[in-house]
């Protein structure tokens, strides 16, 4: 059943599915996706953890305010939905924005934040004139013209091949994103530049990285890792959705490092 909660001008809608009273595990997705990109770890991880799902602001069954949206306000979005499930912390996972997004409360928010799962993202994701490109782009062919850019950067030739039902579901999931909500999101990774403050993250971290990612490539997950003391990095054989396109790889790599959490 959704759940809402308001903040900063947003309603937001999530679930919370797994025992209760097990560790919290908040899933935060990339950008013009919905809470369903994670349908392939629920079984899993709701066998250990309360899973926490949302739609971010302007995404899903969330409301879509006007205007640029901002990292720090996604951040604060989690964090509301943390404080309305009365979980004073939780381990966080997220995936391209989702994974921006979690670098922002482990460095803004660290008693809130038992460990983090970086997937396929970076401190600093493509450049102020890239993401004023994909504006520009929304503006003037809808999110259809979106989904063609995205669907193979998402997914490499092989996956797209041998799954064309999935590549057609997310393809779906993109075209159905309200565009004053991808124009948001957009905003935020526009302006979002964390490289100079990653080194203050103090709680595991995992980053995960997609072989033939060429939206967020593996540098920058090198990078991280580089930055963050102690931090584990993992490669897999993926383009940018690694959650989807190796599932069972990403779900295993994930509980392994979740379930080794002396705290969790």
């Amino acid at each position: 059943m959704d759940r809402i909660v308001d903040t900063s001008g947003a309603t937001l809608s999530y679930t919370t599915e797994g025992t209760a009273g097990a560790p919290p595990l908040l899933l935060i997705n990339s950008i013009a996706s919905t809470r369903e990109m994670w349908a392939r770890q629920l079984e899993a991880f709701t066998t250990h953890f309360r899973v926490i799902r949302f739609d971010a602001r302007g995404h899903g069954r969330s409301s879509v305010p006007a205007g640029d949206y901002r990292v720090e306000q996604l951040g604060r979005d989690a964090l509301a939905i943390l404080d309305q499930e009365g979980m004073a912390s939780a381990h966080i996972c997220g995936i391209s924005l989702g994974g921006l997004t979690a670098m922002w409360l482990g460095i803004n928010a660290p008693r809130r934040v038992r460990s983090l799962v970086l997937s396929n993202t970076a401190a600093r994701i493509g450049t102020v004139a890239a993401w004023s490109e994909r504006m520009t782009l929304v503006r003037e062919g809808g999110m259809s013209a979106v989904a063609e850019l995205t669907i193979p950067r998402w997914f490499s030739p092989e996956f797209r091949e041998r799954d064309p039902d999935t590549v057609h579901a997310f393809r779906a999931m993109v075209q159905s994103t309200p565009p004053e909500g991808y124009l948001g999101c957009c905003a935020a990774l526009r302006d979002a530049d964390l490289r100079e403050a990653i080194s203050a993250i103090t709680c595991p971290v995992l980053a995960i990285a997609g072989s033939g990612d060429p939206a967020t490539t593996p540098e920058g997950l090198h990078f991280i890792h580089a930055q963050v003391t102690g931090s584990t990095l993992v490669t897999l054989d993926t383009a940018h959705l690694s959650n989807v396109e190796c599932a069972a790889e990403f779900t295993a790599t994930v509980l392994d490092f979740l379930t080794h959490r002396q705290d969790g």
